[in-house]
């Protein structure tokens, strides 16, 4: 499917340089802390199981309750959060977010059972999800076209860094107050700070100028993108919105209902087909489990906690390079290209615990093979799918087929999380990996034959184009 992807949209002026560049890169760094909480309360766990469970008394069911009911709440929260934001608006559901995973954090820390443990990971859950589905939709409604991609990108990259951030501080905590029954409980404190400034900083952030002519409050509208834009482009890109927002005012879409229009119920099975083949890549079975994947390949238990720091390394350079490359290669060029980079590393590692003798050459082999796939994964197909959830759907119904969409990515996340650790003991690291590596064949022909191309267009014309493409 050939686009043209160089022309401007809709022959709007250029985005030039300007004090309207600071304040919209300031937006970028306030709302991106909803991903770096996502983040790290998704990595911290890892390293806070092992204190958690000898001072809460869990058992395998019950840490694996712990481990899992934070992604449960996730897909619920993905879905309420997107409804939530179309109701109140981006900003204040972001606001309403950072509450929620204050309230979550401060729980977990001063829980004194692991009931009261479970419950409050469902609460952070419920934010994860929310913020998975609200955020991006934020940086792509505020940010020019031009600029989309790394914007709503730099969420990824905050996400990828707040679990570095987390397995890096659980092992600092950890040599200081190793000794100390509760460390798991500061590991978990630590995520308060950026929820704090989260809230504090989206009091001064401004609300998504596409929700505010979907609210028909179009002088606020054109206020915020004159605090983001040029003051010519504020004004061209205004029309465009208001037109298009008038549109769907008249077509009278926005929500479940809209499941009985052709190409809206297309895009949607795109959408849920890019989250569910995003994590059936198993990229979280490694963030979760990493540690006993490399110490079942045969590194001692303190090695393989130093190793898997190399993971998190690997994922946040990984979305750095992807960052660099978004807006200079198309979508689809860049996912077949994830998806068979991924794809070819998973049977090198299933390739590597088949023929490898046992010791540390297979060890290391796995270890290395583990890193590039994780590298490849987060610099293209991590980055690449949130992007295109913002980027495919119309604008009255983002938010909810985001959340649709999402609330599906998260249960395939659960999914193979739950069933990772089951699978590898009952059939091996080889053909688990070889699991993956056909899953990641059918990934290829559904994008190949499915998704669109998305770059070098405003949201309005890909809302044209898919109308046309798919009624």
């Amino acid at each position: 499917m050939a686009h043209d992807t160089t022309s401007p949209a809709v022959g709007l002026p250029p985005d030039t340089k300007g004090p309207h560049s600071s304040r919209l890169g300031l937006v970028a760094v306030v709302a991106t802390f909803g991903g770096l909480l996502f983040g790290y309360d998704t990595g911290v766990i890892n390293g806070a199981l092992e204190p958690m469970k000898s001072d809460l008394g869990l058992t395998s069911v019950t840490e694996g309750l712990v481990v899992s009911i934070l992604i449960f709440g996730a897909a619920i929260g993905a879905i309420v959060g997107g409804r939530l934001s179309d109701l109140r608006g981006r900003r204040n559901n972001i606001l309403l977010i950072a509450l929620v995973f204050m309230i979550g954090t401060l729980g977990c820390v001063l829980s004194p059972s692991w009931p009261v443990l479970a419950f409050f990971r469902l609460v952070l859950g419920l934010a994860v999800g929310a913020a998975s589905a609200t955020v991006p939709v934020y940086l792509s409604e505020i940010a020019p076209y031009e600029r989309r991609g790394s914007m709503v990108t730099r969420n990824e990259v905050m996400i990828v860094s707040g679990q570095f951030a987390a397995f890096i501080i659980n092992a600092v905590i950890f040599q200081v107050w190793g000794e100390h029954e509760g460390v798991w409980r500061f590991m978990l404190a630590v995520a308060v700070l950026p929820a704090i400034a989260l809230f504090v900083g989206m009091l001064r952030m401004p609300e998504s100028p596409r929700w505010l002519v979907l609210k028909e409050r179009d002088a606020e509208a054109l206020d915020v993108l004159k605090q983001v834009r040029s003051e010519g482009r504020a004004e061209a890109e205004m029309a465009e919105v208001r037109a298009l927002a008038d549109e769907e005012r008249a077509s009278q879409t926005g929500g479940a209902s809209d499941l009985g229009v052709r190409w809206i119920r297309r895009l949607i099975f795109i959408g849920v087909g890019l989250g569910v083949f995003q994590q059936l890549t198993g990229i979280n079975s490694v963030m979760y489990y990493g540690t006993q994947l490399l110490t079942q390949s045969g590194f001692s238990a303190s090695a393989a906690i130093i190793a898997n720091t190399l993971n998190g390394l690997f994922s946040v350079l990984g979305i750095t390079v992807g960052l660099l490359l978004m807006n200079r290669i198309d979508r689809r060029r860049m996912l077949l290209g994830g998806f068979t980079l991924t794809t070819f590393f998973h049977l090198l590692v299933g390739l590597s615990a088949l023929l490898l003798p046992d010791g540390q050459a297979k060890a290391y082999f796995i270890l290395v093979f583990v890193v590039l796939f994780v590298f490849s994964m987060q610099g293209t197909i991590g980055p690449l799918v949130w992007l295109m959830l913002a980027e495919i759907f119309p604008l009255k119904i983002r938010s909810f087929a985001i959340g649709l969409c999402v609330f599906m990515l998260w249960i395939a996340n659960a999914v193979v999380a739950l069933g990772f650790p089951t699978v590898v003991s009952a059939l091996g690291i080889a053909p688990t990996f070889f699991i993956f590596a056909g899953l990641g064949v059918l990934a290829l022909i559904f994008i190949y034959t499915q998704v669109p191309e998305t770059r070098g267009r405003s949201l309005e014309q890909l809302e044209d184009q898919f109308r046309t493409q798919y009624s």
